[in-house]
């Protein structure tokens, strides 16, 4: 039986199941299948990225490992006690996250890094039923415009009521927060749109939310 929260068969999406297909024949070695979440079972904060990147999550099957989109990303984790390791290489590295958890709007890899709309809400039920089965999420850090509304989308709220901007918290209802943060990709790095010493504060008040020190360990 499929999982509801995540299929690494899932073909719903016919444009993306056609482009995996190119990419895993054009490189034979990659993982090229929806890539599911990563970290701990029971997290506090939960890490929404955009999609999987060619070179990374769908080469190794491991959110934001070994692309350069995870560099700043695990390196914040580690300093907060987020990460076992500061650099996520390979699926297989050993790395462990605590009370950390990432995932993805959309589970596959799109061409041009750029999901359609329609691609966005056919993927988003698996969000839904990810954040419904992970009770232990006090805080959800969307990284980036599409993440950010797909998270609105998977709890059922209007996103006319919730607008995106960097570091902007928004309440989700009962105790869980949400929190935007530019996407930590290279164009956005190399420009200094986001600079590391932004991503660590938006990290920090994510911890400071979640009821951890930033040093792994809860307040």
């Amino acid at each position: 039986m499929r999982s509801r929260l995540f299929d690494a068969s899932c073909v719903r999406c016919p444009r993306l199941a056609a482009f995996l297909a190119v990419v895993r024949a054009r490189h034979p070695t990659y993982w090229s299948r929806p890539v599911p979440a990563f970290g701990a079972a029971a997290p506090r904060i939960l890490i929404v990225g955009l999609a999987p990147g060619l070179h990374g999550a769908n080469r190794t099957g491991r959110p934001f490992t070994g692309d350069f989109a995870g560099i700043l990303l695990y390196e914040t984790l580690h300093e907060f006690g987020l990460a076992s390791r500061r650099q996520s290489i390979a699926g297989d590295d050993g790395l462990m996250l605590i009370d950390t958890r990432i995932t993805n709007a959309v589970k596959c890899l799109p061409p041009g890094n750029k999901p359609l709309p329609q691609e966005i809400r056919c993927c988003n039920s698996y969000l839904h039923n990810e954040l419904a089965a992970l009770p232990s999420v006090q805080v959800i850090l969307a990284l980036g415009r599409v993440a950010h509304e797909a998270v609105v989308r998977a709890c059922g709220l209007p996103r006319s009521a919730f607008a995106f901007a960097h570091a902007r918290e928004h309440a989700l209802g009962g105790t869980r927060r949400l929190i935007d943060s530019y996407h930590c990709s290279r164009y956005n790095t190399q420009t200094r749109r986001l600079t590391a010493i932004m991503f660590k504060a938006v990290v920090a008040r994510a911890c400071e939310l979640a009821g951890l020190n930033g040093n792994g360990a809860h307040i």
